[in-house]
């Protein structure tokens, strides 16, 4: 076994799936809130980091059940990312602990394939007091993202918190982990919404890989990660005839596109724009203001939370981008004029 992480061990169960150890170890790890790509696993497996009963094993062997599992991750790779002065970040509040951010559409949060740089994190890599991180163990992701403890999808604008530094940073983590954290969001969406809370399960879709669902079926199956809670409480804001709805969404779990999988899925309304769980609207007029907005409609307007230094309660409000503005006051004349 090379040496250099900390092991962790698990014992296999009957349900888990055993046809291959690399998906077995995917999933096993996930469950422990170390989310890795089953490429990295199969080169820990190729490198003699994974252990079957204390031996090695193929990535393509089946497991038994009741089988001891030793798993030592192999460090990241350093990350490449550079700072970049000229990527705009609009500061909304600073301290010495953490910065809070109101992000603009199309801003992707830290580097990824094909959006290697012009993102957050390149930004604050020009800022004082940034820097790329080493490797930790809690955060195998970390050096990738100074501060990020929490992220916006690309076509989401609103307001995001970045830590300073490794205290704050653990300490807003805990926060989140454990839902104690004030978000809220606008969001328009295409149809008539209602006031509701979505309490589901919530996972990767089963056969679109960039896509989760709350339509869950009992367990994770061979090729899924267990799925999690999603709770999503939905008030209607405004009614725009019967083509839009405004809503604001708050949050007691976080999970990816949880707000828009509810939405589109459980309340049938997904959000306007929405490239991955809606689809263009049926009348031309919306359908046109939607392609005019060119993202999805929704926006991170309340965040809150005790701040880790002070233990002081902080709260912030980000007011709708105009985008969103002049979409809605669109969608508004439209429904002025249906009603005539």
């Amino acid at each position: 076994m090379a040496a250099g992480a900390e092991a962790l061990h698990f014992q296999v169960g009957d349900g888990d799936p055993r046809d291959r150890l690399d998906k077995l170890v995917v999933l096993l790890l996930e469950r422990a809130g170390r989310s890795t790509s089953r490429a990295a696993v199969q080169r820990w497996i190729g490198a003699g980091r994974v252990l079957v009963d204390g031996e090695p094993a193929r990535a393509s062997v089946a497991v038994r059940s009741g089988a001891l599992l030793e798993i030592r991750p192999e460090p990241p790779p350093p990350s490449s990312a550079a700072a970049e002065p000229d990527v705009v970040i609009p500061v909304v509040y600073e301290d010495e602990h953490l910065l809070v951010i109101d992000k603009p559409a199309g801003l992707v949060v830290h580097p990824a394939r094909g959006h290697e740089s012009g993102t957050l994190v390149n930004g604050l890599l020009a800022l004082p007091g940034f820097a790329l991180a080493p490797a930790d163990p809690r955060d195998p992701m970390g050096h990738v993202r100074p501060g990020i403890v929490h992220r916006l999808d690309r076509g989401t604008s609103g307001l995001l918190v970045v830590a300073k530094d490794e205290v704050t940073r653990e300490a807003l983590k805990e926060r989140f982990a454990r839902h104690a954290i004030e978000r809220e969001y606008a969001a328009i969406v295409a149809g008539e919404a209602r006031d509701a809370t979505y309490d589901t399960l919530h996972a990767r879709h089963p056969t679109d890989r960039l896509r989760f669902t709350s339509w869950i079926r009992g367990g994770a199956g061979a090729h899924a990660a267990a799925p999690r809670r999603a709770v999503t409480h939905v008030r209607v804001l405004e009614r725009l005839g019967d083509a839009a709805t405004v809503v604001a969404c708050s949050l007691e779990t976080g999970r990816t596109h949880q707000i828009r999988v509810h939405l589109a899925e459980r309340g049938r309304t997904p959000v306007l724009g929405d490239p991955l769980y809606g689809k263009p609207p049926k009348k031309p007029a919306v359908r046109a203001i939607a392609e005019e907005l060119g993202r999805q409609a929704l926006h991170a307007r309340v965040l809150g939370f005790i701040h880790p230094a002070t233990q002081k309660p902080v709260r912030w409000e980000s007011a709708l981008p105009a985008d969103m503005r002049r979409a809605l006051d669109q969608l508004r004349g439209l429904a002025t004029r249906s009603s005539i």
